[in-house]
């Protein structure tokens, strides 16, 4: 079978018309570039030139040949260029599993930020809840997430976000006029539409959490599993309820979001997770830009 430095060899050849320049091109002496060529001809069983005394040019053999030569030497190159990307982390994929909320807000940033940086790498994107994200990447069917804490101990993560809680409150609301923050006292005794305490278990404790805290009684009228759920819910009068800031990109109609003192200002955590081991080298490429 031919090889490429044979290929190489004839390229130079029918591209300069001269055994002698082509050498130079190459960086080579004559002798071992006739010899390269002749091997081919005797590999191939065609003649690729014919020869004169100061010149050489392609045989109807060899101007067939020539196409396929080239695109030859490209896919050789081309695969070295993208087996070198892959182990960079250049080139290749990340399955990256996201939360809804974080869909609103932190993973556009992340597709930007991959787009400009890693243009060769594609983002294999799931959406999937924190406990979900946390069993996919223990099993290696996800490289990174963006997930809710606490983690697991086969996992790392890395803090990425953090921020408040408002009050939703139905537009027709008394508080939802009402001047300044809100007290957390304000919920004592109203109905509170929440979160799942198995599918949106974070958020669940979170606000169950923030409410004993202030000792404050409020009355849970439904458990959901979504931010945008939740929101559905209060627009039409089901009760008021906490969401993460990130939830007012949703512009639901009939919502009002309002400040709320908290003892913690910005309680809301965003970690991003991948498994401890994961020899993806894109997904490190990545998590050095985040």
């Amino acid at each position: 079978m031919f090889t490429l430095t044979q290929l190489a060899g004839f390229v130079a050849v029918a591209e300069e018309g001269h055994f002698g320049r082509a050498a130079q091109r190459l960086r080579m002496t004559q002798p071992p570039l006739s010899r390269q060529i002749q091997q081919l001809e005797k590999e191939l069983q065609v003649r690729l030139f014919h020869r004169a005394s100061r010149t050489v040019w392609l045989t109807p053999a060899g101007r067939s040949f020539l196409p396929d030569a080239r695109r030859l030497l490209y896919e050789a190159e081309t695969a070295a260029l993208s087996v070198r990307r892959v182990t960079a982390g250049q080139e290749g994929a990340v399955r990256v599993g996201f939360t809804a909320t974080s869909a609103y807000g932190v993973l556009g940033g992340m597709i930007d930020t991959a787009r400009q940086h890693l243009p060769h790498v594609e983002l294999v994107l799931r959406e999937l809840v924190t406990r979900e994200q946390l069993e996919r990447l223990s099993a290696g069917a996800l490289d990174l997430g963006l997930v809710r804490p606490p983690g697991r101990q086969d996992l790392r993560s890395r803090l990425l976000r953090r921020e408040p809680l408002l009050a939703a409150l139905p537009a027709n609301h008394p508080l939802a006029s009402a001047p300044g923050p809100l007290e957390l006292s304000a919920f004592d005794g109203a109905d509170v539409v929440t979160y799942s305490p198995s599918e949106a278990r974070y958020f669940h404790e979170l606000l169950v959490g923030v409410f004993r805290e202030a000792a404050v009684r409020p009355n849970y009228v439904q458990h959901v599993s979504q931010v945008h759920t939740l929101l559905a819910l209060v627009a039409v009068g089901l009760g008021i309820t906490l969401v993460p800031s990130i939830a007012t990109r949703l512009r639901l109609e009939g919502v009002v979001f309002r400040e709320v003192r908290l003892p913690e200002p910005e309680p809301v955590e965003l970690h991003l997770a991948w498994r401890d081991g994961n020899d993806n080298p894109a997904l490190h490429a990545l998590l050095e830009l985040l």
